[in-house]
């Protein structure tokens, strides 16, 4: 462990880092992303109430936070970063590279020991490089299959539970004149994300579960989509367009539109069907044998910059923002998973939270991107480049996940 918060308490003593003026007042700088969808739920409204909060309680501590939609905010913290001017904190996609780099704290400098016992413990260990916690969770999701429950009781069937039994469903509502009886987005915006679910569920993943190693042109990865490109693809199954160029977004808002009849769907999706008056059920994904045992966890990161040697103040200031309630505030304002024990209890058991207990008790059965590899940056974009084609007429998964393993071993070895 690095002293860290000693180290810069004395640096900011000499040097006045940090200070505005001679008030001993410090300002903290927070660069955060935007989960709202409208500019009534912004992700600035809540930020502004809790700092308020905050700020109430710690007269000594300005908190300034910029927030930036999920298009922009990762290249703007970079811009900040490579013009020698890091936020003190950001809440963004990623953080192995700034960890690698050594710019940031590690959790032990800044958590009280309550808050990071609290974490759940898949996503606090994913927030580590070479076994040192830099990246701090802070909000999660995972995936369920969504199926439309009109059109399924209009051709007769019920939801699957097996890859076979997902597939006769979909020929089934291709008969019943459904347009895309199973969207699968393979396109730019998120393919690394249903590749991973895919791949969960035919028993194989991105790495090798003991050596840690990439593993992606591993026999059950080639035999799932082996799969994919023969029996839904391949007989027309998916749609609206072809996989490599369908993105999430539009999978989403043609199921919403009463379109689609299955496809892998995270909370969000839920009020967008329910605003549009789609009916639907969630199952976990289904699998060779029977419904996966594991389900696809994503997490967005909050770290810490030591640039501006203001240690104590972001600990104490993400105290407050992993406090219980604060944690249920925002999970429950944008239909996200809370990264805390305490907070998944609470709506685990609550009534107002019972959409979202389906995917809560999928929660500790997640895996997520190896987002603890500098190396995934290079790998996921690769991912979202070349997936598509594997199921494409006359595509080649062997070949094209081949070439995947390649970039990855490469990327690995030059960190």
């Amino acid at each position: 462990m690095i002293a860290a918060a000693s180290a810069l308490g004395l640096t900011a003593a000499l040097g006045g880092c940090g200070l505005t003026g001679d008030s001993g007042e410090v300002t903290l700088r927070l660069v955060a992303a935007d989960y709202g969808d409208s500019e009534s739920n912004g992700s600035q409204k809540y930020w502004d109430k809790l700092v308020t909060a905050y700020e109430a309680e710690h007269p000594g501590v300005k908190v300034d936070v910029t927030v930036y939609s999920w298009n922009d905010v990762d290249a703007k913290v970079k811009e900040m970063v490579d013009a020698g001017k890091a936020p003190d904190m950001a809440q963004i996609g990623a953080y192995a590279d700034y960890a690698a780099k050594g710019l940031l704290y590690q959790a032990d400098d800044l958590l009280s020991i309550p808050v990071q016992a609290d974490f759940v413990a898949q996503f606090a260990d994913a927030g580590r490089v070479r076994d040192v916690q830099y990246g701090i969770p802070f909000a999660s999701s995972t995936r369920l299959l969504f199926y439309n429950k009109t059109l399924f009781e209009k051709a007769g069937i019920s939801a699957p539970t097996t890859w076979k039994e997902l597939a006769t469903d979909a020929e089934a509502l291709k008969a019943e004149g459904v347009k895309t009886p199973y969207a699968l987005p393979l396109g730019a915006e998120e393919a690394q994300a249903e590749t991973m679910q895919w791949l969960l569920s035919g028993g194989g993943g991105y790495t090798d579960s003991d050596l840690g190693t990439y593993n992606i042109d591993s026999a059950e990865n080639i035999a799932t989509f082996d799969w994919l490109r023969d029996n839904l693809v391949g007989k027309g199954l998916t749609g609206p367009v072809a996989p490599g160029e369908l993105n999430r977004a539009d999978a989403f808002s043609a199921f919403a539109a009463g379109d689609v009849g299955m496809l892998n769907g995270h909370p969000s999706l839920m009020q967008m069907a329910k605003k549009k008056g789609v009916k639907f059920g969630m199952v976990p994904m289904p699998g060779l044998e029977g419904p996966s045992k594991f389900s696809m966890g994503v997490a967005d990161w909050m770290m810490a910059f030591k640039k501006n040697g203001h240690a104590d103040e972001v600990g104490e200031f993400l105290d407050f923002v992993y406090d219980k309630q604060n944690v249920l505030d925002f999970s429950r304002e944008y239909d996200l998973l809370p990264v805390t024990n305490s907070a998944s209890t609470v709506m685990t058991a609550a009534k107002q939270d019972a959409d979202l207990k389906p995917f809560l008790e999928r929660l500790p059965l997640s895996e997520l991107y190896p987002v603890g590899r500098t190396s995934w940056a290079e790998v996921s974009v690769e991912i979202k480049k070349r997936i598509g084609r594997t199921v494409t007429s006359g595509g080649n998964p062997s070949a094209v996940l081949s070439q995947l393993q390649s970039t990855a071993t490469r990327a690995e070895n030059a960190e």
